[in-house]
């Protein structure tokens, strides 16, 4: 077996192997390019950080790691099968933790993927991603890409340097899907742990668990089986190329929080958020989106200042629904969306209007 050391990383049949000091990589315009096969699509990687390029000095470690330790190009090279799957190009966007991915990266990335997916030799993007809030990334990009062209986002529980590290086969999976037709028109899929994802219902359960991500009523799209992408259901909601929201000319969205409910809450929170210059709330309400009697007084005046506040719920699955007290309150509902993906949404919304019932609308749509 061949071993070959690239930016103190040692890759043995596409493991990493970690020695010497980490340190953080210049993430401002690194771009990896392969040789171009004719005869096999075009899938360009953009690169924000995360786990799948996660570090640390001991190969036993899969927690207290370093995120985005690693930059694309030592993340591609790791994994030398992908030019049997297409003619693959990496581009570095950022090089971070997605605890902090920002609404200025979002709307940086979904312009980049616009740009590629507007040009004839670009058949897919693969975005490689942190776990901790890839949804909110994905179903972002589910409502803003412009393209049928295959949009998948990817990332690992495990960083690059431990034993069982699953970026690996993942960033693989993930260029496999994005090199397929039928992936075509599926808006934005998550591809981790050999499963497919649709952005709008795939969310994180578990905090270390490799099988993290799930459609708990849902249910995935498809799933790889050895060398076989294979898709089962269609998303039903609009996506992509049905949506109306474009954000071609924006350079930051509206203010939009979200407060979590729990026993003895009081509304001072929703008088600080709108202080601080909130446009919208959500509510991660206990059950079915429920607010005690001092958090509905403190939405109720928000209300009253021009907030938009839509109940959500704090349980994890479920339909939000839609009562007559809602319309008497003006208060809008998150049906099915969870707390992080309603707040995805509602910044959008707010970007075309601030009539509640016409934002209603798009949470029964999208």
């Amino acid at each position: 077996m061949e071993l070959k050391k690239i930016l103190g990383i040692t890759f043995l049949s596409g493991v990493i192997l970690f020695s010497g000091t980490l340190s953080s990589v210049n993430a401002s315009k690194m771009t990896v390019k392969n040789s171009v096969k004719n005869d096999l699509p075009n899938v360009k990687i953009l690169a924000t950080g995360g786990t799948i390029a996660g570090a640390s000095k001991s190969s036993t470690d899969t927690t207290g790691y370093q995120s985005g330790a690693l930059d694309i190009e030592t993340v591609i090279k790791a994994v030398p099968q992908l030019k049997k799957l297409a003619n693959v190009s990496g581009e570095q966007i950022v090089n971070i933790g997605s605890q902090n991915m920002s609404n200025s990266i979002l709307l940086k990335l979904a312009k980049r993927i616009n740009t590629l997916l507007a040009s004839k030799e670009v058949d897919g993007i693969v975005v490689t991603h942190g776990s901790d809030t890839m949804e909110e990334t994905a179903y972002f990009l589910n409502l803003v890409v412009e393209s049928e062209k295959p949009v998948i986002v990817v990332g690992s529980m495990r960083p690059a340097t431990a034993i069982s590290a699953d970026g690996p086969l993942n960033l693989y999976n993930a260029v496999k899907v994005a090199s397929t037709k039928e992936a075509r028109d599926k808006g934005v899929l998550v591809a981790l742990n050999d499963r497919i994802g649709a952005a709008r219902y795939i969310t994180k359960t578990h905090t270390t668990a490799v099988d993290t991500f799930k459609s708990p009523e849902q249910g995935y799209v498809g799933e790889i089986a050895g060398d076989k992408v294979l898709f089962y259901n269609e998303p039903t909601r609009k996506h992509t190329t049905q949506s109306v929201f474009d954000v071609s000319k924006f350079d930051k969205l509206p203010q939009v929080d979200i407060i979590y409910g729990y026993q003895n809450d009081s509304r001072y929170f929703y008088d600080t958020a709108v202080k601080a210059g909130a446009k919208g709330i959500i509510v991660a309400g206990a059950g079915n989106g429920l607010l005690s009697d001092a958090a509905l007084a403190g939405a109720r005046d928000a209300v009253k200042k021009g907030v938009v506040i839509t109940r959500s719920s704090r349980v994890g699955s479920g339909v939000v629904t839609h009562e007559t007290s809602d319309d008497k309150d003006q208060f809008v509902t998150s049906d099915s969306l969870n707390p992080q993906k309603a707040r995805i949404l509602l910044m959008l919304a707010l970007t075309k209007t601030k009539d509640p019932k016409k934002i209603q609308e798009y949470f029964n749509e999208y």
